[in-house]
């Protein structure tokens, strides 16, 4: 891929038949389909349109883009630091079937926004760190322990908004590994 590609992330309640519907809506068959996620790769406009579980069915989970290599991921990283606004970095991570160098950031109504690069695709669900989970705010009571949710939390960090400055964006980071 040699240009950047929006991406968006919407919650649903059942993988099958939102797959099946969209499939219906957009034409075309999904670049990729998992218990807990799909992934459509539309050409024009270009979009990767996630499904996931986890959160309110019809919500956007998280919007972002999608970069051709690490190389503009770090270089949009800097020209964010440099603006003083709070992130979580995440290289190599494994989140959403997919290893990853990526950043997070919030935007002024708090939506969570993903600027990253795809370094491979993985059949691994998700890494889960609990230091992360803790610092995102992720619940950890027994409504999250099965596999699926806890994959779909992953990927959309999305009590983010509790760091407020850049000084607490970069201890969170430091207390983390990986998504």
């Amino acid at each position: 891929m040699s240009h950047n590609t929006f991406h968006v992330s919407i919650y649903v309640k059942d993988i099958p038949t939102a797959v099946e519907q969209y499939k219906k809506m957009l034409g075309l068959e999904p670049a990729k389909v998992k218990a807990d996620y799909a992934k459509f790769e539309i050409a024009d406009p270009p979009v990767i349109f996630s499904l996931t579980l986890g959160g309110e069915p019809g919500q956007v989970s998280h919007l972002g883009i999608r970069y051709p290599g690490t190389g503009e991921v770090v270089t949009e990283k800097v020209r964010v630091k440099n603006q003083d606004i709070p992130m979580l970095e995440q290289t190599g991570t494994t989140c959403c079937y997919a290893k990853a160098d990526k950043f997070w950031v919030r935007d002024t109504e708090g939506m969570p926004w993903e600027f990253y690069t795809l370094l491979e695709d993985v059949e691994a669900e998700t890494a889960a760190d609990p230091s992360l989970r803790q610092m995102l705010g992720q619940d950890n009571s027994a409504s999250q322990t099965d596999t699926a949710s806890k994959a779909a939390a992953c990927c959309a960090p999305t009590p983010l908004v509790n760091i407020q400055t850049k000084s607490q964006a970069e201890q969170a980071i430091a207390k983390s590994s990986c998504c």
